[in-house]
């Protein structure tokens, strides 16, 4: 997660609680000791206070916040441990668009390489499952493009962008526009500006939102037929990441993302940068209240 500083000088930080409970779940899952979710975030906060000097003063750039959980058994084996080590890593960094404005990413979707499948643990935050995805990045970069559309099954469906969750708004089967996600099946991680995204697009109640399975057939047929509209990756390095072009069995199809604005892609960035910072006065210590106060920062410093 992040710490931003906004032009009233407040830091806050986005929806932390979303990342304590999905820490917690991920602790649980490799049979750590869990944690009191509440008491880490106030040591967080209290850190973030005490190197508030650490958080840029700007709102192009931000403090990341990297919490990590490690087992400190002093033996050699494979088990439980029954020591663990908590302990947090921050510092600064730039905006992810340099030059300021959205750089579309290129994609290779190869269904021979596979991130996380049904009954691992790829729903859950683990160094294990991004080591073994730089191979196939290198591999994307060899053949041109910059990330790894992520694929899964006999119906290659659609799952993950490199480290990010994918949405895809299109015009859909029944005429609707509609924003589509893949569903939390096990496969995808349960990304906070997912969740963001999902709860901003319910919010507008402008279009339809949908978190459901899309295999590369249905993808490759809309865009044939000209219904896809912006496709873009959401995570907490980016906020928002369009995508102009997929590498798909030696054949590159172009997504007209950039072509259509992206008008979405952009709203939502604006939106949740906005909240971040705590700018038109979204700087309340919400973050568990329905609808947009759900977005809303949680403040570290008055």
């Amino acid at each position: 997660m992040k710490a931003f500083r906004g032009e009233d000088n407040h830091i806050r930080l986005f929806r932390p609680m979303l990342n304590m409970e999905r820490m917690h779940r991920s602790a649980d899952r490799s049979c750590l000791p869990l944690f009191e979710k509440e008491e880490l975030l106030k040591c967080i906060k209290k850190l973030v206070e005490i190197d508030q000097e650490w958080v840029p003063h700007s709102q192009e750039a931000s403090l990341y916040i990297r919490p990590t959980f490690i087992g400190t058994e002093p033996s050699l084996g494979v088990s439980r441990p029954s020591r663990a080590m908590i302990f947090v890593i921050v510092g600064p960094v730039g905006p992810y668009f340099a030059t300021g404005s959205f750089n579309p990413v290129s994609l290779l979707a190869d269904p021979s390489f596979v991130r996380a499948w049904r009954g691992g643990v790829g729903a859950y935050k683990m160094g294990g499952n991004y080591g073994p995805t730089i191979a196939v990045q290198n591999e994307a970069q060899k053949q041109g493009c910059q990330q790894v559309l992520w694929l899964y099954g006999e119906q290659e469906e659609i799952t993950e962008v490199g480290t990010m969750n994918l949405f895809i708004y299109w015009t859909n089967d029944k005429g609707e526009r509609e924003l589509m996600t893949p569903p939390l099946d096990g496969i995808i991680l349960p990304g906070v500006t997912r969740q963001s995204l999902l709860d901003l697009g319910r919010d507008w109640g402008e279009f339809t939102v949908t978190e459901r399975t899309m295999g590369m057939k249905e993808l490759l047929g809309a865009l044939d037929a000209g219904r896809v509209l912006e496709v873009f990756g959401a995570g907490t390095a980016c906020v928002v990441c369009p995508v102009g072009s997929l590498l798909y069995r030696g054949k590159t199809y172009q997504i007209p993302t950039m072509q259509n604005g992206p008008d979405l892609a952009k709203r939502f960035y604006k939106e949740l940068t906005d909240i971040q910072s705590g700018a038109g006065g979204t700087d309340a210590p919400r973050v568990n209240q329905p609808r947009k106060e759900t977005l809303s920062s949680s403040l570290v410093r008055g």
